[in-house]
């Protein structure tokens, strides 16, 4: 009875432990079951609102973004626009300059057969000049006249021509020249002295006159002499900046141009750019007269260029109202104007 009373006693022991060892372990796996079904709902409920508002700014984002790209685009299509306007323009400003140079191209045609016509001429008008030479034994005359050169002036410009052909051959020339031209001015307001290209040889004195006095006179014969600056042997430019710079409505002025040789590529030209400078006023007067002397590029005989240079200022100095000298011999060193 004993060893029954045992064995039963520790069998409902061994049951109840296990019972509640059991129910213990039941109830510790509901709770973890519970507790992860109702986490991760939770959680993706909030990582779908965060997910939401993350879409929603970069939705605004890409708004903004949409807006800025739109007003590039607008911008870009008026500048497109510009573009193309700036190109139907210079379509028609091409097609423009295409007509004025086939006009100038007939014009260069024309210039051509002229200066071919000079260059028959070349006998012709070295005989002229040696005429022209010959009736250069200036002697004076009534009114403000010395030699057939108009002598009404008070204010002289003298535009010299100071390549090494001139320098190297006719600067004793053009020395004795200036000379004589000044002797013709006995009292002159002022005068001033540039090369073809509008070089003053006092730079001090660009844009004023030089105030005449025979030391003044002396004083500029000198520097004279050594004076070579740079030349193009072409007086257009000379002679353009001379009358731009020192005309003036209450000054009686003239141009002497000293040269031997014209260079540039048209006569006409220079004829219509001189024109345009010293345009006449209601009587009919030029703004300035322009006289030249031309003098041979070597001691030998006049050359092709010389020839166009006689031919440039015959025709300037008879439309500004001035006389034109050609010299032609070495020996002589001065056209006579007296």
């Amino acid at each position: 009875m004993a060893r029954r009373l045992k064995r039963r006693e520790t069998e409902i022991f061994s049951i109840s432990f296990l019972d509640c060892i059991t129910c213990g372990l039941g109830s510790v796996v509901l709770l973890l079951i519970l507790s992860n079904i109702r986490t991760p709902i939770e959680e993706s409920r909030e990582e779908s609102q965060q997910r939401i508002l993350k879409l929603q700014d970069e939705l605004i984002e890409i708004k903004g973004e949409r807006e800025i790209l739109n007003r590039d685009l607008t911008s870009r299509e008026e500048q497109l626009s510009d573009v193309k306007e700036r190109i139907a323009r210079l379509k028609g400003d091409l097609s423009s300059i295409r007509g004025k140079y086939a006009a100038s191209h007939k014009d260069s045609e024309v210039a051509n057969q002229i200066e071919g016509q000079l260059v028959a001429a070349q006998e012709k008008l070295t005989e002229e000049m040696k005429r022209l030479y010959a009736g250069a034994q200036f002697k004076r005359q009534k009114g403000d006249i010395v030699g057939g050169v108009p002598v009404d002036s008070e204010y002289v410009v003298f535009i010299i021509d100071t390549s090494g052909s001139m320098f190297n051959y006719a600067w004793p020339m053009m020395l004795d020249s200036m000379r004589e031209i000044l002797s013709i001015y006995p009292h002159l307001k002022g005068f001033e002295v540039t090369n073809d290209v509008g070089t003053h040889m006092f730079p001090g004195y660009a844009g004023k006159w030089i105030m005449d006095s025979p030391s003044q006179r002396t004083m500029v014969i000198e520097r004279l002499r050594t004076w070579n600056a740079f030349s193009a042997s072409n007086p257009s430019q000379g002679i353009v900046s001379a009358i731009r710079t020192y005309w003036a409505a209450d000054k009686k002025i003239s141009l002497y141009v000293f040269g031997d040789e014209f260079t540039g590529p048209s006569i006409d030209s220079v004829v219509k750019a001189v024109d345009f400078v010293n345009r006449t006023d209601a009587t009919g007067e030029r703004r300035v007269r322009i006289h030249a002397v031309g003098f041979p590029v070597t001691p030998q005989a006049p050359q092709y260029t010389s020839i166009r240079f006689a031919a440039l200022m015959r025709i300037i100095c008879q439309k500004n109202g001035g006389t034109f000298v050609g010299m032609h011999e070495a020996e002589n060193h001065s056209p006579h104007f007296s």
